[in-house]
């Protein structure tokens, strides 16, 4: 969520707050789901984007408070509707982000040291949430079909989550590169070779995957979703929705490691870096993990456009070019 406190003289939202009685509100955030004004110290308003099934959110919600993570989660006080568009009224929750909220933040080298142990707590937290049906229910972004609707195994839901996405505009990633982007005089080159054979291995180990536990997704674990405390502890988990579910707690990991750092300089090697670290301390395989990233690239390419000026749509293509189970022969 990018993080924000200007005021907008087009913004309609304080004035309707205003008439509320929240005089002071002013905007705090936006993201894909919507834009976050804070109202008054503690309470918070999400102007929501499109209309989300915010009964189920809410309910998720509540599965979630019914355990006691070291971290605080989101809660609906109050929903409401106006000129069409959703709002909600919400706790608001305690730190700071640990990132700014611009997908194209670059880290150093060396991660800052408090982000391994803040990953590892609340991945650790949320996986110690067993899945609900209000998790089940969840649609995955771009997709209007509740993830689990028809299966009763993760894996194969997912499966069939791979074979809507890649239907869909798949062809994206396995088209051929322009000759604007490529060197002069070379000929192109496709964005993902072999790609529907690379579709045929990542769904053949997905779905011999061993059914393993089922816990809470958050499944948007970027450094702007985890608030910390001054000390770097993990203290608030928000931003729930992209790609919320109920599922194997490897894909959380497998997906929280691939994306931390996306644009960096060194985003390839912290992305190994997080992999290893996972699979040593939360006990994940690697290959596991592995399957997961591939298929994470393959559900979420087209969400943000489909031109080869689009670094969603450029980072899937590399990360499947490097997946060891989409590129093994």
């Amino acid at each position: 969520m990018e993080i924000s406190q200007e005021a907008r003289a087009d913004d309609p939202w304080p004035g309707y707050f205003a008439d509320r009685g929240h005089p002071g509100a002013f905007r705090i955030g936006g993201g894909a789901e919507g834009v976050v004004y804070r109202l008054v110290p503690g309470r918070v308003a999400k102007v929501w984007t499109g209309r989300p099934p915010i009964e189920l959110t809410r309910r998720m919600y509540a599965d979630l408070a019914r355990h006691r993570l070291p971290f605080a989660t989101p809660e609906i006080f109050e929903v409401l509707e106006h000129e069409g568009v959703l709002v909600t009224y919400e706790r608001e929750l305690p730190g700071v982000p640990m990132g700014g909220g611009h997908p194209e933040e670059e880290f150093g080298r060396e991660l800052p040291a408090h982000h391994a142990p803040a990953l590892l707590t609340v991945l650790r937290g949320l996986a110690s949430v067993p899945g609900t049906d209000a998790m089940r229910r969840l649609t995955f972004q771009g997709d209007g079909r509740p993830l689990w609707q028809g299966h009763d195994r993760f894996q194969d839901a997912l499966a069939a989550l791979v074979g809507r996405a890649v239907a869909r505009n798949g062809g994206a990633l396995a088209a051929l590169v322009g000759r604007t982007v490529s060197p002069p005089g070379a000929a192109p080159a496709a964005r993902v070779p072999d790609f529907g054979a690379g579709v045929e291995r990542t769904l053949d180990a997905l779905r011999s995957l061993p059914t393993g536990p089922v816990t809470a997704i958050h499944g948007d674990l970027v450094p702007p979703n985890i608030h910390v405390d001054a000390a770097g502890r993990p203290v608030a988990v928000l931003d729930f929705g992209f790609c919320t579910t109920a599922g194997d707690p490897a894909f959380e990991a497998a997906v929280t490691a691939a994306f931390w750092d996306m644009y960096g300089p060194y985003a390839e090697e912290h992305a190994a870096q997080l992999t290893r670290l996972f699979a040593d301390r939360l006990g994940h395989p690697p290959e596991t993990l592995a399957v997961y990233q591939a298929v994470y690239a393959l559900i979420s390419y087209d969400l943000f456009g489909m031109g080869d000026d689009d670094g969603h749509l450029r980072w899937c293509a590399a990360l499947l070019r490097r997946n060891p189970v989409f590129t093994a022969s």
